[in-house]
């Protein structure tokens, strides 16, 4: 078994759950804004996690990576379908459909952020006031930060099948964009293990980690 207690294995399930179901549903509202009303129809407009739960990426995988690894572990939900055709304007719905979830994700990374640096590193909120649910709302709140901070980053990587690739794909021109379209999500899987293993997504990150440790010590 990894170094987590069972309580940091919740905790840390309960907001990854909780931050793809809020990733997922932007997809949706997205596409919903975008011209394509598929993801209504499919009942993907909302935060409840069963309609976004892939079993494999969103349970067994994230689950065997918290009690086994430490907390190391990819994980995923059932992409949100649309009809390209439905949107008033393909190329730029594409990109803010994609761009939604992550977009999403750093908008809960502002708000862990923020309710840190009024309960902790501020003179708005004692700690006193808290109780003893202190150590838990700072817990759940660290958890939201990296967990939110790791979705951002990991998902607008322009690597197939993340969110970013689909992003770069719509700015790209046509020709280039039909060679890019020809990169398999098994070998993007594969890139992303690579970039992933030498560091590339810490380095993407640290900026936003610098960003906010001046925020709350500042």
């Amino acid at each position: 078994m990894g170094n987590m207690t069972p309580g940091d294995i919740a905790i840390n399930f309960v907001v990854f759950l909780f931050s793809l179901s809020v990733h997922e549903c932007a997809h949706a509202v997205a596409a919903e804004y975008s011209g394509d009303p598929t993801s209504r129809y499919l009942g993907r407009i909302t935060l409840n996690p069963m309609a976004h739960i892939d079993p494999f990426g969103t349970v067994i995988f994230p689950l065997f990576g918290l009690i086994f690894a430490g907390g190391v572990f990819f994980g995923w939900a059932k992409p949100v379908p649309f009809n390209p055709l439905n949107l008033r304007n393909r190329k730029l719905g594409e990109i803010i459909i994609a761009a939604a979830g992550p977009a999403s994700n750093l908008v809960l990374l502002g708000i862990c952020v923020a309710l840190m640096k009024v309960f902790f590193f501020s003179d708005m909120v004692s700690e006193n006031a808290l109780g003893d649910m202190s150590d838990a709302i700072r817990n759940v709140l660290l958890v939201g930060i990296q967990w939110n901070l790791g979705l951002a980053v990991f998902n607008m990587l322009p690597i197939p099948p993340l969110d970013g690739s689909h992003v770069l794909r719509n700015l790209l021109p046509d020709s280039l964009a039909d060679i890019y379209s020809q990169v398999s999500p098994m070998v993007g899987f594969i890139i992303l293990i690579l970039l992933v293993n030498i560091g590339v997504t810490g380095w993407i990150a640290r900026p936003i980690v610098n960003l906010i440790s001046g925020f709350l010590y500042g």
